[in-house]
């Protein structure tokens, strides 16, 4: 079983900063791809960037350029760094661990961007 704890979030101005974490229990999170989601209101949940354990990197077009993931296996952690946040950015992010046939989830960390 793997537990994952998302901080970070909070209320940002447009233009602002956040740096979102995800600790993990366990012991297979460096063989994990480890991806951050969101959902607004109303809408469906989306995959925003992807890291595998390999350390490669994907990332949803509206995004790229301004949020950057990364992993600290030492630490089992995975960081979302999001520049210049905007309104349409406003959601709860959620953090995922994939392996083989097991994915979890965390509870999510709200992201809130004023314009």
């Amino acid at each position: 079983q793997v537990q994952l704890v998302e901080s970070g979030g909070g209320l940002v101005q447009a233009g602002g900063s956040l740096r979102l974490s995800c600790a993990a229990s366990g012991s297979i999170f460096s063989i994990s791809t480890m991806g951050w989601y969101r959902q607004a209101p109303g809408k469906q949940r989306e995959l925003v960037a992807v890291i595998t354990s390999a350390r490669i990197t994907n990332y949803i077009d509206s995004v790229k350029g301004r949020f950057a993931i990364s992993r600290d296996n030492a630490k089992n952690t995975v960081y979302l760094q999001m520049n210049s946040l905007k309104p349409e950015d406003t959601a709860v992010y959620y953090c995922r661990s994939d392996w083989g046939s097991r994915t979890y989830w965390g509870q999510g960390t709200q992201v809130t961007v004023s314009s």
